[in-house]
């Protein structure tokens, strides 16, 4: 039996082996063994004469027994369940050393906590970013384009299991001054509920600091820190609290003393279609409010609203932004507030970030203001509609052929695997069909299997016809196979629908396949679409056409 992945494209955990028993992954031991005895029969090589037949028997046979062996082994059974094939095959040695479900986790625990140590040493983070501040109105002056620039860099290393570290430095000029600073931090993992960081700066920011964090609960932490100047010995000491309001919200208070003490109270949300956050500031010099809105129109483009407002400042940010590539996202934001009017263009590449404000005027003149708004938004929408749009599609079309390319001899292999495994239910198949249609029962009329986007396309001509002829197979006679006495078919929750028996992965890496399924019953016509991994029960009333 090929090696089996611990989880599947979408990331769901692949249960093949119960679909090719046609079983529940919650099966008893007498359904696994039913099962078996079922799909025995069928494949045995004994029953088939012809060599052919007969080879192509003994390899499904070989399937089969290899999936009941597994499954009817409590211990087997337990660690393929829990991390599929990748456990079965890590090097445990089942048997008197481990005949219970605790030991068995306990050890392939440790087998995955010596791979991860293995990797631990090599675990090194870099992030940095880049802050280019340009002016126009100093451009129009003849004094050169550049405000200032900033850059900042840290690598983050985890030299053992409850210990890391972090070096980073920054460096900043603005107009004729400028300044440097360079920062420590090395934290230790006391418990798995507290830790500790250690800080020392020195440069623009000379200091040492200790900070101590720990969870209070399941939902509340708490972090207490102290930090010493090292220029003027003033002493700052800080309390921030952190409480899980919803699954997907919190809020949190900070308390500061020292020659700024202030007081803040926040709030952030996430979900999977929006972001928010809000906080009030109150300081004994200052006070400030901020708030920010985030709305993600696909997984690739989002908009952005900010506000900032306090005793110095007053500032709306609008923009959005967009994922170029797995790794890369751009954004385009304006500014407008008491500090003039900008442009704001980023790029975040995996940790590292360039950000370049632009300085459009001092003044808050409403012709430049709906100007500065206007232009960019104009531009952004002909970019995406003439330039980016087609670029991505063209992109992700090339990659889809790349990848049926690098697939193709696999997916080849698998379809053969899969007519040949049909060819051995077609008898049985027919007969229930004819029986079915005799009383007015259940039958199959048409049923395909893959990509998402090709089963949209089905009912479309040309181009569409081919991707569906590549990236879809078809299913109809298995299913009708699967038809039971009493005219029902079930295909059971949690189990990928590529390892039933008679079917193959038509586009493997696509993570959104689904099951389209035509039938007829008692003379009506009905059709349903489930997803991957969703049961399927027919007939059903709710599918009738």
């Amino acid at each position: 039996m090929k090696e089996e992945a611990a989880s599947g494209d979408d990331g769901q955990p692949n249960r093949e082996l119960y679909a090719l028993l046609h079983l529940s992954p919650k099966a008893s031991d007498e359904e696994i063994r039913k099962a078996y005895r079922q799909w025995a029969q069928v494949y045995h090589p004994d029953k088939y004469q012809a060599p052919q037949m007969k080879e192509i028997a003994t390899e499904n046979f070989q399937r089969i027994c290899e999936a009941y062996e597994i499954l009817s082994d409590e211990n087997k059974r337990q660690i393929y369940d829990i991390y599929g094939m990748e456990g079965l095959t890590s090097g445990l040695e089942l048997g008197p050393k481990l005949n219970k479900a605790e030991e068995i986790k306990e050890e392939l625990e440790r087998l995955r906590r010596m791979k991860e140590q293995e990797k631990v040493s090599a675990h090194i983070q870099p992030s940095g970013s880049i802050l280019a501040h340009l002016s126009l109105p100093q451009f129009l002056d003849g004094r050169g384009i550049m405000r200032g620039m900033a850059m900042a860099s840290e690598v983050h290393s985890q030299i053992s299991k409850r210990n890391a570290i972090a070096i980073g430095g920054n460096l900043e000029v603005s107009g004729n001054s400028g300044g440097s600073a360079a920062t420590f931090v090395l934290r230790h993992q006391i418990s798995s509920v507290s830790s500790i960081e250690v800080v020392a700066s020195a440069g623009l920011r000379a200091l040492v600091g200790v900070q101590i964090t720990r969870n209070l609960s399941l939902h509340s932490t708490a972090t207490m820190g102290m930090a010493m100047s090292l220029r003027d010995g003033t002493i700052n000491l800080s309390n921030a609290w952190t409480r899980q309001l919803s699954e997907t919200s919190n809020g949190n208070i900070q308390l500061v003393l020292g020659p700024e003490s202030s007081v803040a109270v926040g709030w952030q949300k996430k979900e999977e279609k929006m972001s928010a956050a809000g906080e009030v500031k109150i300081g004994t010099s200052s006070f400030g409010a901020s708030a920010h809105y985030t709305h993600r129109f696909s997984k690739k483009s989002h908009g952005r609203i900010a506000g900032r407002v306090g005793s110095s400042i007053l500032e709306i940010e609008v923009g959005g932004g967009r994922k170029i590539s797995q790794f890369s996202t751009v954004r385009m934001l304006y500014s407008v507030g008491n500090r003039g009017i900008f442009w704001k263009f980023e790029l975040h590449r995996g940790g590292q970030k360039l950000i370049i404000p632009i300085l459009l005027s001092r003044h808050l003149n409403p012709v430049v203001a709906t100007g500065a708004f206007a232009i960019p938004t104009s531009l952004y929408f002909l970019l995406k509609t003439f330039i980016v749009k087609p670029y991505y599609l063209k992109r992700e079309k090339q990659k889809a052929l790349e990848n049926m390319e690098k697939t193709s001899a696999q997916v080849q292999e698998a379809r053969a695997a899969a007519e040949k495994a049909q060819q051995l239910l077609q008898n049985v198949a027919e007969r229930k069909r004819i029986r079915q249609l005799e009383t007015g029962g259940l039958v199959i009329t048409k049923a395909v299997y893959g990509s998402q986007k090709a089963l949209k396309k089905r009912d479309e001509g040309g181009e569409a016809k081919d991707e569906l002829a590549s990236q879809v197979f078809d299913v109809t006679l298995p299913l009708n196979f699967l038809v039971n006495d009493s005219g029902q078919l079930k295909l059971h929750a949690g189990v990928k629908k590529s390892g039933i028996m008679g079917f193959c992965d038509p586009c493997p890496g696509e993570p959104n396949k689904q099951l389209y399924v035509e039938y007829t019953y008692h003379g009506e016509r009905y059709e349903v679409v489930v997803g991957d991994y969703e049961e399927l029960l027919i007939p059903q009333g709710e599918h009738r056409i």
